[in-house]
């Protein structure tokens, strides 16, 4: 009886989990025809609708952001792009959108020039995905094996100092891939990326509300957060800027 009732739990999981599955398809495709109408108000709807019932994948994170992009709402589109980008670090399309929805936000912050090995070492390697990098790592491993396969049925000299050669250059890269790969997995998790929603932010110098205003952020712009009291959150800029700022005022891209 126990089993029977195992049973059934699963398959009401199994039939729940396919219901829940056929229904943001359903969201989805409905979405995509009222954004291909032109009712991109009611597309965003369908794909918000997907994301409150559980369901994300980058491809609604980007259609919904396209959808905000054309009602000129620049912090939800650049939020769900980046959103996006997030779960496809190295989709080209959703970089060329974020960088459009980027060129609505008033503020211009240039990032500062890196100090520190650390901060340098991040600025190298940094432009690569930690997926990316381990990518790289599989695709050397694999090219050892064709080396040393080669290096094995050569039929001269020649020959097997240039497979062994290339062995020992694939290896280098493959340590140097998994060392990159780990430091910006490591750097990556520190980060608490946020986009500011408020269409004005005030960030002040010290979380309280009557301290002096640091500078003005508008929506959309992209800060990290570093620290949280209470209802405030410090965050800094690109450009090393650093201020309180009320939590209600951004958004914070990892869950």
């Amino acid at each position: 009886m126990i089993k029977l009732l195992e049973r059934m739990k699963k398959l009401a999981y199994i039939v729940l989990f396919f219901t829940q599955l056929m229904a943001a398809q359903s969201a989805f495709d409905k979405g995509n025809e009222q954004y291909r109408e032109g009712k991109y108000e009611e597309a965003a709807q369908s794909y918000e609708s997907i994301l409150e019932g559980g369901e994300e994948s980058a491809e609604v994170y980007f259609n919904l952001g396209n959808a905000y992009y054309k009602l000129n709402q620049t912090a939800p589109s650049i939020y769900n792009y980046e959103k996006a980008l997030l779960l496809k670090p190295n989709d080209k399309d959703i970089k060329v959108n974020l960088g459009f929805a980027q060129k609505m936000v008033i503020d211009d912050i240039q990032a500062t020039p890196k100090v520190g090995f650390s901060k340098l070492f991040y600025g190298l390697v940094g432009i690569y995905h930690y997926d990316t990098w381990a990518g790289i790592a599989v695709g050397f491993a694999f090219g050892v094996l064709l080396f040393f396969i080669g290096y094995y049925f050569a039929g001269s000299t020649l020959l097997k100092r240039m497979f062994f050669a290339g062995i020992l250059l694939s290896l280098v890269v493959i340590v140097i891939s998994i060392v990159s790969a780990t430091f910006v997995k490591t750097e990556s998790s520190k980060m608490r990326p946020a986009i500011v929603f408020s269409e004005v932010a005030s960030v002040k110098s010290e979380p309280l509300n009557n301290a002096p205003d640091a500078f003005i952020l508008h929506e959309g712009t992209k800060v990290n957060v570093v620290e949280v009291l209470d209802n405030w959150k410090k965050v800094t800029l690109a450009d090393e800027s650093t201020g309180w700022i009320k939590d209600n005022d951004i958004k914070e891209l990892k869950d």
